[in-house]
């Protein structure tokens, strides 16, 4: 797999869609026999990945197994959670004890562990030594948004990376270009990204979306802009993204990169949906709409609704497998809708396209 290359899959079963992606990919032909390999999930805070705020432990488990089966054995599981709660009570209500037992992985709580300083450039960066030990390091972020800085993926996930002095340190500078000059230190070898199901404006969870996919790629800034897309942000929303690229961490360039989708998401099971989810949904005509479809239009409409556009909609936006082989007037999203007059491609689109369209018919 080379840095432009971004490979997804779709599905709720995280454990098989893993394992499915990572033979593809035959990571394992990229990794020494004798590597020390770190797995770093989000698990910012001690909530179930139901909450939208931290990565599936069956997809760090179906990681492991696939690592195992190919002969690999030195394998940690690394966090530091933010500094309002402990990691070791995460790793236990996030279900990590359990996957530690079960396959003889030792988790490593960095907020216990010593740090150095690195000059990443010009700006110096704590950063923990478990961290920087690891010789093959797999990013496991989830795709969700964050108060501060709109979205958090790969490049923000490093964050749990360093000692919670220089967490602190960090919001004092704005996390924004902290964050971009870390990840000039702290290197990813590989990025899963966990879009099974993020939340929608919040680091830590309680507006959960059903976004029914996983991206792995290798360049952070690849697939942190990508995933911007995905939610509908440009990346000047997103400032610690342009700055990782121009200090040269990685490229944002999705127009040049080689996606390779696996499969198409069938999935039209729902979760049940919080307040804020419900409002936006009172502009939706939905009919067994695929769950990373549906998943789009709501990042989509959460955007419009931070603009102030969303009460420009007057008609009803329709999306699922239900408006196949029918015409419409209202504004369709997705290939299922393709014979409305007007309708956004895409098999899902990005939130970010459907921005653009709703934005061109209202």
């Amino acid at each position: 797999m080379n840095k432009n290359e971004l490979c997804v899959i779709y599905g709720n079963t995280p454990k098989k869609m893993i394992k499915e992606i990572l033979t593809h990919l035959k990571i394992e032909e990229d990794i020494p026999k004798d590597a020390l390999i770190g797995l770093k999930p989000n698990l910012v805070v001690a909530k179930p990945s139901t909450s939208g705020a931290t990565t599936t432990p069956e997809l760090v488990a179906g990681v492991i197994e696939h690592l195992q089966s190919k002969g690999f054995k030195n394998i940690i599981i690394l966090e530091g959670s933010w500094v309002g709660d402990r990691t070791s009570r995460a790793f236990s209500v996030c279900g990590y004890d359990t996957i530690s037992k079960m396959y003889g992985v030792p988790l490593v709580d960095l907020q216990k562990d010593k740090y150095k300083e690195y000059d990443a450039g010009g700006v110096k960066v704590n950063v923990c030594n478990k961290a920087m030990e690891v010789d093959y390091l797999i990013n496991m972020p989830v795709l969700k948004g964050h108060c501060q800085t709109s979205m958090t993926c790969a490049l923000k996930n490093m964050k749990g990376c360093i000692p919670d002095s220089e967490k602190r340190k960090f919001h004092t500078m704005g996390l924004h270009k902290p964050i971009a000059y870390l990840n000039r230190v702290a290197k990813n070898s590989l990025i899963i990204v966990d879009g099974l199901m993020g939340d929608l404006t919040f680091e830590e969870g309680g507006t959960p979306v059903q976004m029914n996919r996983v991206i792995i790629g290798k360049d952070p800034v690849l697939v942190d802009a990508y995933a911007a897309e995905l939610m509908g942000f440009e990346l000047s929303e997103v400032p610690y993204i342009q700055i990782a690229e121009r200090i040269g961490v990685g490229s944002a360039d999705t127009k040049s990169a080689h996606i390779t989708e696996l499969n198409k998401d069938s999935d039209v099971k729902k979760i049940t949906r919080s307040r804020k989810v419900e409002k936006l949904a009172r502009y939706v005509e939905e009919k067994d709409a695929c769950s990373a479809c549906y998943g789009s239009l709501i990042h989509a409409l959460e955007r419009l609704d931070e603009r102030g556009r969303l009460n420009r909609i007057k008609e009803k936006i329709c999306i699922g497998q239900g408006f196949k082989q029918q015409e419409g007037d209202g504004i369709g999203i997705g290939i299922c809708t393709k014979g409305f007059s007007k309708s956004v491609p895409g098999c899902p689109p990005k939130a970010k396209d459907i921005i653009e369209f709703i934005e061109k018919n209202i």
